[in-house]
């Protein structure tokens, strides 16, 4: 029987705000070198579903979440691509989707491509490695996290789930039918696995939550009270189940800290990140058009929260630029390895200890199928979005963060010459990206 989520919660965040606790040497600890890396994502919570960011005027209580932004770095500035399949995709080879041909959700990921997990197998890191949760990179081949190089894979294959509660289950190619509560069951099988190593481990957690359907989660798990569970309802007024679905996750994440022995937890980073932005039906704020699938700030900025060891920065807030590419060279380099760029990757490791930090003057995304896509590029204040019919946009978003109007817009022209300056940049470094 499951403990109670409050003294779950409890636990957890007393394990969160010890796990900064420096008083160990590396002589006292001879894995200090050698920290566990848990990389959790959230499928399809973008910044006005996440505490801690101004964007957004209802949000999930997600305590564990927040007692990582207390003790360690929230990002402000993390850029995935609008949808699931090519953000994990950047994460796990640390390039751009159009080099890999994963631009579209449900993309195939070649098997050729060397992944995150095959890395630092290649690297002689001495890394267990698992990934639990959602894949949706290799089709329908039940064999194909193995293929591309992860030791152990556990979850389910495709974009969503047709039910939290009745779903394939899919355990290194042997597929079952689970009616585990989906959420539950990933932290189980995270906690397993977790539990049988004996060396450094590296653990992609990729819950589905809280992607549709939207549902009523077990009433032990959010804060949402009692809501009335019938399709109707959740259609009728889908935000309140929306909202309890990344409560659940944020529960079961909580618990899995709390599994952890003291020793283990103080050398664990944790990085938790959201795929791509909110659904349109549960969209806050942002446009219904202009969230998940769309190229706007509410399509590719999302929110991004580590803390743990080695991460000396507390209760801190980071502007800097970053893309998810950038996932594979700095958890490479927190697994020991000393190449700091590789691919379209840049590790923003030195961020965990250092304000003030740049590793990039510009993030890219891009949308739809290679040869007929759309991109868009940003600096620190101004964003240049091509679409394939020939649609230009250009936005200051210091000045306009929601991007209505553009600049480019006839009532809007013309441009500054310190505007016009800006969007040649934009424009030349996207051609040097592209070519």
């Amino acid at each position: 029987m499951r403990t109670n989520k409050f003294n779950l919660i409890f636990t957890a965040l007393i394990l969160l705000f010890s796990c900064n606790d420096n008083s160990l040497t590396p002589e006292d600890n001879p894995e200090s070198s050698k920290p566990n890396i848990l990389l959790v994502i959230a499928d399809d919570m973008g910044l006005d579903a996440t505490p801690g960011y101004s964007i957004g005027n209802i949000k999930p209580n997600m305590p564990n979440l927040q007692g990582m932004m207390t003790s360690g770095i929230k990002f402000n500035n993390l850029w995935s691509n609008p949808t699931c399949s090519p953000t994990r995709g950047t994460i796990i080879t640390g390039k751009y989707g159009f080099r890999t041909n994963v631009t579209e959700a449900g993309d195939l990921m070649p098997t050729s491509e060397v992944s995150l997990q095959k890395y630092l197998d290649n690297t002689n890191s001495g890394y267990a490695h698992a990934v639990v949760g959602k894949w949706h990179i290799g089709n329908n081949d039940v064999n194909h996290p193995n293929s591309i190089g992860v030791d152990y894979y556990a979850g389910n294959l495709s974009g969503g789930l047709p039910s939290y509660t009745n779903w394939s289950l899919i355990e290194n190619g042997e597929t079952t039918t689970s009616a585990e509560y989906a959420t539950t069951k990933y932290t189980d099988l995270a906690i397993d696995w977790i539990n049988d190593q004996t060396q450094p481990w590296f653990l992609w957690l990729a819950y589905n939550a809280a992607h549709t359907p939207f549902h009523l989660p077990p009433n032990d798990l959010h804060f949402q009270g009692n809501l009335p569970s019938d399709q109707a309802s959740i259609d009728a007024n889908p935000l309140p189940y929306y909202l309890a679905m990344l409560e659940a996750m944020d529960t079961e994440m909580g618990r899995l800290i709390s599994s952890m022995s003291q020793e283990e937890r103080d050398n664990t980073v944790i990085i938790f990140i959201g795929d791509n932005g909110t659904p349109n039906q549960v969209a806050q704020e942002y446009a219904s058009n202009r969230v998940k699938g769309s190229l706007f700030q509410g399509g590719v900025n999302v929110p991004m929260v580590i803390s743990g060891k080695n991460v000396t920065r507390v209760n801190a807030i980071e502007d800097a630029l970053i893309n998810t590419t950038d996932l594979f060279a700095t958890i490479s380099e927190l697994a020991g390895n000393s190449t700091s760029e590789i691919h379209d990757s840049k590790s923003f490791k030195e961020m965990l200890t250092s304000s003030n930090v740049t590793t990039r003057d510009y993030v890219y995304a891009e949308r739809g199928p290679v040869g007929a896509q759309d991109y868009t590029i940003k600096n620190s204040t101004h964003k240049y979005m091509y679409l394939n019919n020939g649609t230009e946009r250009f936005y200051d978003l210091s000045d306009n963060p929601l991007e209505s109007p553009s600049l480019l817009n006839a009532n809007q022209l013309p441009l500054s010459a310190e505007n016009s300056a800006i969007m040649d940049e934009l424009i030349a470094e996207l051609n040097s990206i592209r070519n």
